[in-house]
Protein backbone atom coordinates (compact mmCIF):
# COMPACT_ATOMS: atom_id res chain seq x y z
CA UNK A 1 0.00 0.00 0.00
CA UNK A 2 1.33 3.44 -0.91
CA UNK A 3 1.76 5.29 2.33
CA UNK A 4 1.91 8.68 0.65
CA UNK A 5 -0.45 8.56 -2.36
CA UNK A 6 0.52 10.91 -5.15
CA UNK A 7 -1.63 13.97 -5.72
CA UNK A 8 -0.12 16.22 -8.42
CA UNK A 9 -2.77 18.90 -7.83
CA UNK A 10 -1.93 19.30 -4.15
CA UNK A 11 -0.36 22.58 -3.08
CA UNK A 12 2.56 22.49 -0.65
CA UNK A 13 4.63 25.25 0.87
CA UNK A 14 7.92 23.45 1.59
CA UNK A 15 11.11 24.64 -0.09
CA UNK A 16 11.49 23.10 -3.52
CA UNK A 17 14.71 21.29 -4.39
CA UNK A 18 16.11 22.07 -7.85
CA UNK A 19 18.93 20.39 -9.73
CA UNK A 20 20.49 21.46 -13.03
CA UNK A 21 19.02 20.80 -16.49
CA UNK A 22 15.61 19.11 -16.74
CA UNK A 23 14.07 18.59 -13.28
CA UNK A 24 14.41 15.02 -12.11
CA UNK A 25 11.14 13.25 -11.18
CA UNK A 26 12.47 12.66 -7.65
CA UNK A 27 12.33 16.41 -6.89
CA UNK A 28 8.54 16.88 -6.74
CA UNK A 29 8.24 13.39 -5.24
CA UNK A 30 10.66 14.32 -2.48
CA UNK A 31 8.86 17.61 -1.79
CA UNK A 32 5.50 15.86 -1.52
CA UNK A 33 6.73 13.04 0.72
CA UNK A 34 8.53 15.47 3.00
CA UNK A 35 5.46 17.67 3.37
CA UNK A 36 3.22 14.75 4.22
CA UNK A 37 5.71 13.35 6.72
CA UNK A 38 6.11 16.69 8.45
CA UNK A 39 2.35 17.19 8.56
CA UNK A 40 2.12 14.14 10.84
CA UNK A 41 4.74 15.33 13.33
CA UNK A 42 2.16 16.61 15.83
CA UNK A 43 1.13 13.09 16.90
CA UNK A 44 3.44 10.71 18.76
CA UNK A 45 1.57 7.46 19.40
CA UNK A 46 3.14 4.09 18.61
CA UNK A 47 1.01 3.72 15.49
CA UNK A 48 1.81 7.22 14.23
CA UNK A 49 5.55 6.73 14.72
CA UNK A 50 5.36 3.36 12.94
CA UNK A 51 3.63 5.26 10.14
CA UNK A 52 6.44 7.83 10.08
CA UNK A 53 9.10 5.13 10.00
CA UNK A 54 7.35 3.65 6.98
CA UNK A 55 7.24 7.10 5.44
CA UNK A 56 11.00 7.42 5.81
CA UNK A 57 11.35 4.52 3.39
CA UNK A 58 10.06 6.74 0.59
CA UNK A 59 12.31 9.60 1.71
CA UNK A 60 15.40 7.40 1.56
CA UNK A 61 14.32 5.99 -1.79
CA UNK A 62 14.72 9.56 -3.04
CA UNK A 63 18.18 9.71 -1.48
CA UNK A 64 19.17 6.55 -3.35
CA UNK A 65 17.99 8.10 -6.60
CA UNK A 66 19.80 11.35 -5.83
CA UNK A 67 23.10 9.58 -5.19
CA UNK A 68 22.80 7.81 -8.55
CA UNK A 69 22.68 11.11 -10.46
CA UNK A 70 25.98 11.86 -12.26
CA UNK A 71 25.83 15.47 -11.07
CA UNK A 72 25.56 14.37 -7.45
CA UNK A 73 28.44 11.93 -7.71
CA UNK A 74 30.63 14.45 -9.54
CA UNK A 75 29.89 17.22 -7.05
CA UNK A 76 30.60 15.05 -4.01
CA UNK A 77 33.80 13.68 -5.53
CA UNK A 78 35.10 17.13 -6.46
CA UNK A 79 34.37 18.51 -3.00
CA UNK A 80 35.49 15.49 -0.95
CA UNK A 81 37.82 17.65 1.13
CA UNK A 82 35.24 20.36 1.85
CA UNK A 83 33.86 20.79 5.36
CA UNK A 84 30.24 20.38 4.22
CA UNK A 85 31.03 16.90 2.90
CA UNK A 86 32.46 15.97 6.31
CA UNK A 87 29.25 17.33 7.84
CA UNK A 88 27.16 15.03 5.65
CA UNK A 89 29.26 12.03 6.68
CA UNK A 90 29.09 13.02 10.35
CA UNK A 91 25.32 13.37 10.02
CA UNK A 92 24.94 9.89 8.51
CA UNK A 93 27.00 8.42 11.34
CA UNK A 94 24.97 10.31 13.94
CA UNK A 95 21.73 8.90 12.52
CA UNK A 96 23.15 5.37 12.65
CA UNK A 97 24.16 5.84 16.29
CA UNK A 98 20.69 7.09 17.26
CA UNK A 99 19.04 4.32 15.26
CA UNK A 100 21.20 1.80 17.13
CA UNK A 101 20.21 3.31 20.48
CA UNK A 102 16.53 3.03 19.55
CA UNK A 103 16.95 -0.59 18.44
CA UNK A 104 18.71 -1.51 21.68
CA UNK A 105 16.03 0.19 23.78
CA UNK A 106 13.21 -1.58 21.95
CA UNK A 107 14.98 -4.93 22.24
CA UNK A 108 15.60 -4.55 25.97
CA UNK A 109 12.00 -3.51 26.61
CA UNK A 110 10.61 -6.31 24.45
CA UNK A 111 12.70 -8.97 26.18
CA UNK A 112 11.62 -7.69 29.59
CA UNK A 113 7.98 -7.64 28.51
CA UNK A 114 8.24 -11.17 27.14
CA UNK A 115 9.70 -12.51 30.39
CA UNK A 116 7.00 -10.72 32.37
CA UNK A 117 4.29 -12.04 30.07
CA UNK A 118 5.56 -15.60 30.44
CA UNK A 119 5.51 -15.31 34.23
CA UNK A 120 1.99 -13.89 34.20
CA UNK A 121 0.74 -16.71 31.99
CA UNK A 122 2.03 -19.25 34.50
CA UNK A 123 0.14 -17.46 37.29
CA UNK A 124 -2.91 -16.32 35.34
CA UNK A 125 -5.66 -14.69 37.37
CA UNK A 126 -3.61 -13.49 40.32
CA UNK A 127 -1.36 -10.53 41.08
CA UNK A 128 0.44 -12.48 43.79
CA UNK A 129 3.86 -14.06 43.30
CA UNK A 130 5.09 -11.93 40.39
CA UNK A 131 6.51 -8.99 42.33
CA UNK A 132 10.06 -10.07 41.54
CA UNK A 133 9.41 -10.23 37.79
CA UNK A 134 7.65 -6.87 37.89
CA UNK A 135 10.56 -5.37 39.79
CA UNK A 136 13.02 -6.73 37.23
CA UNK A 137 11.01 -5.26 34.37
CA UNK A 138 10.73 -1.84 35.99
CA UNK A 139 14.45 -1.83 36.82
CA UNK A 140 15.23 -2.61 33.20
CA UNK A 141 12.87 0.15 32.06
CA UNK A 142 14.57 2.60 34.41
CA UNK A 143 17.93 1.85 32.77
CA UNK A 144 16.42 2.24 29.30
CA UNK A 145 14.87 5.59 30.21
CA UNK A 146 18.13 6.87 31.70
CA UNK A 147 20.05 5.94 28.55
CA UNK A 148 17.46 7.51 26.27
CA UNK A 149 17.18 10.76 28.22
CA UNK A 150 20.96 11.10 28.14
CA UNK A 151 20.91 10.47 24.39
CA UNK A 152 18.20 13.09 23.87
CA UNK A 153 20.13 15.67 25.91
CA UNK A 154 23.24 15.02 23.84
CA UNK A 155 21.21 15.38 20.65
CA UNK A 156 19.95 18.79 21.70
CA UNK A 157 23.52 19.87 22.33
CA UNK A 158 24.66 18.61 18.94
CA UNK A 159 21.74 20.22 17.15
CA UNK A 160 22.58 23.62 18.61
CA UNK A 161 26.12 23.31 17.20
CA UNK A 162 25.16 22.02 13.77
CA UNK A 163 25.92 24.42 10.96
CA UNK A 164 25.91 24.39 7.19
CA UNK A 165 29.22 25.46 5.69
CA UNK A 166 28.41 25.18 1.97
CA UNK A 167 26.74 28.58 1.75
CA UNK A 168 29.36 29.87 -0.71
CA UNK A 169 28.69 27.16 -3.30
CA UNK A 170 26.74 27.37 -6.56
CA UNK A 171 22.97 27.04 -6.59
CA UNK A 172 22.98 23.49 -7.95
CA UNK A 173 25.36 22.27 -5.27
CA UNK A 174 23.40 24.04 -2.55
CA UNK A 175 20.19 22.41 -3.77
CA UNK A 176 21.71 18.94 -3.76
CA UNK A 177 23.26 19.33 -0.31
CA UNK A 178 20.07 20.92 0.99
CA UNK A 179 18.08 17.86 -0.02
CA UNK A 180 20.48 15.56 1.81
CA UNK A 181 20.36 17.75 4.90
CA UNK A 182 16.55 17.87 4.76
CA UNK A 183 16.49 14.07 4.81
CA UNK A 184 18.87 14.02 7.78
CA UNK A 185 16.71 16.51 9.67
CA UNK A 186 13.39 14.74 9.14
CA UNK A 187 14.93 11.35 9.95
CA UNK A 188 16.41 12.77 13.15
CA UNK A 189 13.02 14.20 14.12
CA UNK A 190 11.31 10.82 13.73
CA UNK A 191 14.05 9.03 15.70
CA UNK A 192 13.81 11.59 18.51
CA UNK A 193 10.05 11.05 18.62
CA UNK A 194 10.60 7.29 18.81
CA UNK A 195 13.09 7.61 21.67
CA UNK A 196 10.71 9.92 23.55
CA UNK A 197 7.89 7.42 23.07
CA UNK A 198 9.98 4.55 24.47
CA UNK A 199 11.21 6.55 27.46
CA UNK A 200 7.91 8.23 28.32
CA UNK A 201 7.72 11.38 30.49
CA UNK A 202 10.91 12.72 32.00
CA UNK A 203 11.62 12.46 35.69
CA UNK A 204 10.29 15.98 36.19
CA UNK A 205 6.92 15.17 34.69
CA UNK A 206 3.96 15.56 36.99
CA UNK A 207 2.27 12.51 35.48
CA UNK A 208 2.47 9.73 38.06
CA UNK A 209 1.64 6.06 37.82
CA UNK A 210 -1.56 6.62 39.75
CA UNK A 211 -2.71 9.46 37.51
CA UNK A 212 -2.06 7.32 34.43
CA UNK A 213 -4.07 4.48 35.89
CA UNK A 214 -6.85 6.89 36.77
CA UNK A 215 -6.98 8.05 33.16
CA UNK A 216 -7.11 4.47 31.92
CA UNK A 217 -9.93 3.51 34.24
CA UNK A 218 -11.82 6.65 33.38
CA UNK A 219 -11.51 5.62 29.76
CA UNK A 220 -12.98 2.20 30.47
CA UNK A 221 -15.88 3.64 32.42
CA UNK A 222 -16.69 6.45 30.00
CA UNK A 223 -15.56 4.81 26.72
CA UNK A 224 -13.56 7.93 25.90
CA UNK A 225 -11.00 7.11 23.22
CA UNK A 226 -9.13 10.37 23.62
CA UNK A 227 -8.24 9.66 27.25
CA UNK A 228 -6.45 6.44 26.29
CA UNK A 229 -4.93 7.78 23.08
CA UNK A 230 -2.77 10.29 24.95
CA UNK A 231 -1.03 7.51 26.90
CA UNK A 232 1.45 5.24 25.11
CA UNK A 233 1.58 1.47 25.53
CA UNK A 234 4.92 1.88 27.31
CA UNK A 235 3.39 4.25 29.89
CA UNK A 236 0.29 2.11 30.40
CA UNK A 237 2.33 -0.95 31.31
CA UNK A 238 4.72 1.02 33.54
CA UNK A 239 1.83 2.61 35.41
CA UNK A 240 -0.10 -0.64 35.83
CA UNK A 241 2.94 -2.49 37.18
CA UNK A 242 3.82 0.32 39.59
CA UNK A 243 0.28 0.15 40.93
CA UNK A 244 0.49 -3.61 41.52
CA UNK A 245 3.79 -3.23 43.38
CA UNK A 246 2.37 -0.42 45.48
CA UNK A 247 -0.54 -2.67 46.48
CA UNK A 248 1.21 -6.04 46.70
CA UNK A 249 0.13 -6.47 50.32
CA UNK A 250 -3.50 -5.57 49.70
CA UNK A 251 -6.30 -6.24 47.30
CA UNK A 252 -5.75 -4.51 43.97
CA UNK A 253 -9.06 -3.22 42.63
CA UNK A 254 -7.82 -0.71 40.06
CA UNK A 255 -5.69 -2.86 37.79
CA UNK A 256 -6.06 -6.66 37.79
CA UNK A 257 -3.57 -9.21 36.47
CA UNK A 258 -5.65 -9.94 33.38
CA UNK A 259 -5.77 -6.23 32.49
CA UNK A 260 -2.00 -5.97 32.84
CA UNK A 261 -1.56 -9.18 30.84
CA UNK A 262 -3.54 -7.62 27.97
CA UNK A 263 -1.62 -4.34 28.15
CA UNK A 264 1.72 -6.15 28.03
CA UNK A 265 0.51 -8.11 24.99
CA UNK A 266 -0.41 -4.82 23.27
CA UNK A 267 3.00 -3.41 24.16
CA UNK A 268 4.78 -6.41 22.63
CA UNK A 269 2.75 -5.99 19.44
CA UNK A 270 3.58 -2.28 19.24
CA UNK A 271 7.27 -2.96 19.81
CA UNK A 272 7.26 -5.53 17.03
CA UNK A 273 5.87 -2.96 14.58
CA UNK A 274 8.41 -0.35 15.70
CA UNK A 275 11.29 -2.83 15.45
CA UNK A 276 10.34 -3.70 11.88
CA UNK A 277 10.35 -0.02 10.95
CA UNK A 278 13.62 0.80 12.71
CA UNK A 279 15.36 -2.27 11.26
CA UNK A 280 14.43 -1.25 7.73
CA UNK A 281 15.55 2.32 8.39
CA UNK A 282 18.86 1.07 9.79
CA UNK A 283 19.57 -0.88 6.61
CA UNK A 284 18.76 2.16 4.47
CA UNK A 285 21.01 4.43 6.56
CA UNK A 286 23.88 1.95 6.18
CA UNK A 287 23.28 1.79 2.43
CA UNK A 288 23.33 5.59 2.16
CA UNK A 289 26.56 5.88 4.14
CA UNK A 290 28.24 3.17 2.05
CA UNK A 291 27.13 4.94 -1.15
CA UNK A 292 28.57 8.24 0.09
CA UNK A 293 31.87 6.63 1.06
CA UNK A 294 32.12 4.82 -2.30
CA UNK A 295 31.49 8.04 -4.22
CA UNK A 296 34.10 9.91 -2.18
CA UNK A 297 36.71 7.16 -2.61
CA UNK A 298 36.72 7.45 -6.40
Amino acid sequence: MDLFPSNPKASYHARSISLPSTPHPLIPEFDEILCRLRASEATSSSSSISHKLSGLRDVHDCVDDLLLLPFTQQTLAQNRHEKWVDELLDGSLRLLDICGAAKDSLLQTREGAHELQSSMRRRRGTENGISSEIGNYLTSRKKVKKTIHKCLRNLKGMNSKCGFSASNKDTETLSMVSMLREVETVTLTVLEALLSLIAGPTAGSKTSGWSLVSKLMQHKRMACEEAEAEISEFEKVDAALCTILANKNKSVNVVHADDVHNEVAKLESSIQDLEEGIEFLSRRLIKTRVSLLNILSH
